[in-house]
Order: structure tokens, then C-alpha cells, then sequence
């Protein structure tokens, strides 16, 4: 127990510093290929982090060869989108109200509500479709994840044509770099591929050890596969919110959240779709009605320009609501 306690915090550890350098690295990475500042974290930053998760879902639903191991795979395509929507943006909430003190803006939200706004509702609609295609069955039904494949096409086409803005921020030095104000592309390229897979051994690291210790304590399995894997596969996009909060780049942290919601509603619910039957239970119709709500909640504030980091992170509550909820009817 102790060990597995280790292992846990030094892989949380490994999660972070990772983290720390591959926010830096991929700005720089984005600076290069000309991609807008938004893009960095609704593509560039979201396709990183989304690794740990989309393999999750990958070895459950491909390589899974019981209905079991298959529902792993299922529930975390479910899982995911459920704890960026309540937890990850949370975090990005309390953090603004954290670092308020360090940060030039100090504790307000400065965003672009229209643009993050639309992200949300192409989410939305897509999520929906995804939820009621596991309540329903018909001939062809796994033809449907080419559809969903197809979406995100659209989204990254229409994402990394849009026109550079003003910069948020500044682009700080490249750390393993640190002496050089425009380090070479290979240097940058190094820095960003190393961290990402450090985040990514990190992350796997500690699920697996969070599980171990989760069965030690006497969680049962399926409290492990709903609630406490899907918050550690997502721990990079909540670090690297974190991070960019404190740098005071919160456009860049809400944009990488969204981008990776838009890829957890989209790839893994594809090969969900080709490999499982996309079936239903009432644990992942209840994770699906609370991101539906969450998300509607961040798009009645976001049109209605009342969105605060106060307001972010109530959403946090769903969270705690579907946790207590799912464990009280088990």
C-alpha cells in the first residue's frame, strides 16, 4: 500500500512537470506552423492530452475480448466528456480565483464568450446524438461512427483555418532553451514530444496505481471504471488548465478543455460504435444527462455574458451529484 501510495504521488508529480513543459513546448509548436493561439489548445494541446483517455477506450473496445472489458470502453468514452465538463472546467474556475493575486487581470475571466459559446453547442449536439444512439438499435448502426469521425474532420478543418487574434499573454521562453528568443524548430519539437510522453507514462501510471489502490481499499469495480478512471485520464487537460490560469492564458485553457470534450464526444464514441453494440445502462444514461446539463449551463451563461470564475466552477457540482447519485443506487 504504501508503494502503490508512492507510485501514485511521483506519477502525479511526473503528470505536472510534463505538463509544464509541454504547454510551453506546444505554444512554441503552434508559433512555428503559424496555427492562431486558440488553435494551440483546441487542437494542438487537446489531440496531446487526449492520448491517455482515447487509448483507454482503444485496448477496452479493440483489443477487449469480454462484453466486460468492452464496458470499460464504453464507460470511458462516457466518463470522459462527463469529468471535462464538470471537473476540468471547475478547476479552470477555482484557479482563476487561486492565482487572482499573481494574475495581471487578477480574478476576472477574460474570454471570448461568443466563440467558446459555439464550441459548446457543437458539443452539445453531437453528445446528444452520441447518448441517444445507446438507447437504439438498427441495421448499420456501427456505419454511424463514420459520421462521428467525420464531425471532427469538420471541427479541425474549421479550427485551424480561423484567423490569428491577440495574443493572450506571452510566450515565455522555451525551457530547455531558455537563453535563445527563437530556439530552432527541432529543439521545440524535442521539448513538446518528450513531455507528451512523460504526461502520457505519467498518466497511465497513475491510473493504474489509483485503481490498485481503489481495489485495496475495497472500491467496487465499477465505482473504479465510471468515477476514478475517467478523473485521472483527464488530469492532463486539468493540469495544463491550471498551468495556463496561472500564466494568466485562460482563452488557452478553456480552448484545450473544449477541444479535448470535441474529441472525447467524437473518436472514442467511433470505435465504441464499430467494435461494441453501444448499449445503455442507467449509470451511463445518468453521466450523459449530467454533461448534457452542464453544458447547457455553460452556454446560458456564455450567451448571456454572466459567465464567471465564480459561476465556472459551480459546475463542479455535477460532479459531486452524479458521484452521489451513482453510488447511492449501487
Amino acid at each position: 500500500m504504501v508503494f502503490t501510495l508512492l507510485l501514485l504521488l511521483g506519477s502525479a508529480a511526473l503528470v505536472y512537470v510534463g505538463c509544464e513543459f509541454f504547454v510551453n513546448g506546444v505554444e512554441w509548436v503552434g508559433q512555428k506552423l503559424g496555427i492562431a493561439q486558440n488553435a494551440v489548445g483546441t487542437l494542438l494541446a487537446a489531440f496531446g492530452t487526449a492520448l491517455p483517455e482515447s487509448v483507454v477506450t482503444f485496448v477496452a473496445v479493440v483489443l477487449g475480448t469480454t462484453p466486460e472489458a468492452k464496458d470499460i470502453g464504453v464507460g470511458a468514452a462516457l466518463g470522459g466528456p462527463l469529468v471535462l465538463a464538470t471537473v476540468s472546467y471547475a478547476a479552470t474556475g477555482w484557479s482563476i480565483l487561486l492565482f487572482r493575486r499573481r494574475r495581471s487581470q487578477g480574478g476576472k475571466l477574460l474570454i471570448d464568450g461568443g466563440r467558446l459559446a459555439r464550441d459548446q453547442i457543437a458539443f452539445l449536439g453531437i453528445f446528444v446524438v452520441k447518448v441517444v444512439l445507446g438507447f437504439v438499435a438498427f441495421p448499420g448502426k456501427p456505419f454511424t461512427g463514420f459520421v462521428f469521425l467525420a464531425a471532427y474532420g469538420v471541427y479541425f478543418w474549421r479550427e485551424l483555418r480561423q484567423q490569428s487574434t491577440e495574443a493572450e499573454g506571452h510566450l515565455e521562453v522555451l525551457r530547455i532553451r531558455p537563453l535563445q528568443t527563437d530556439p530552432r524548430a527541432v529543439w521545440v519539437f524535442l521539448q513538446t514530444g518528450v513531455a507528451l510522453v512523460a504526461v502520457f507514462i505519467g498518466s497511465q501510471v497513475f491510473v493504474a496505481q489509483l485503481e490498485g489502490l481503489a481495489v485495496g481499499l475495497g472500491v467496487p469495480g465499477h465505482i473504479i471504471a465510471l468515477l476514478l478512471s475517467p478523473v485521472a485520464t483527464e488530469l492532463p487537460e486539468t493540469m495544463n488548465a491550471i498551468i495556463w490560469v496561472r500564466q494568466g492564458k485562460e482563452r488557452l485553457a478553456l480552448a484545450n478543455i473544449s477541444g479535448a470534450m470535441m474529441i472525447q464526444a467524437t473518436v472514442p464514441s467511433a470505435l465504441g460504435l464499430f467494435f461494441t453494440p453501444w448499449r445503455f445502462d442507467t449509470a451511463l444514461a445518468l453521466a450523459g444527462a449530467v454533461t448534457m446539463l452542464s453544458i447547457v449551463y455553460l452556454i446560458l451563461t456564455l450567451r448571456s455574458a454572466r459567465l464567471t470564475a465564480g459561476r465556472l466552477s459551480l459546475v463542479g457540482l455535477g460532479y459531486a451529484a452524479f458521484a452521489a447519485v451513482f453510488i447511492a443506487t449501487r
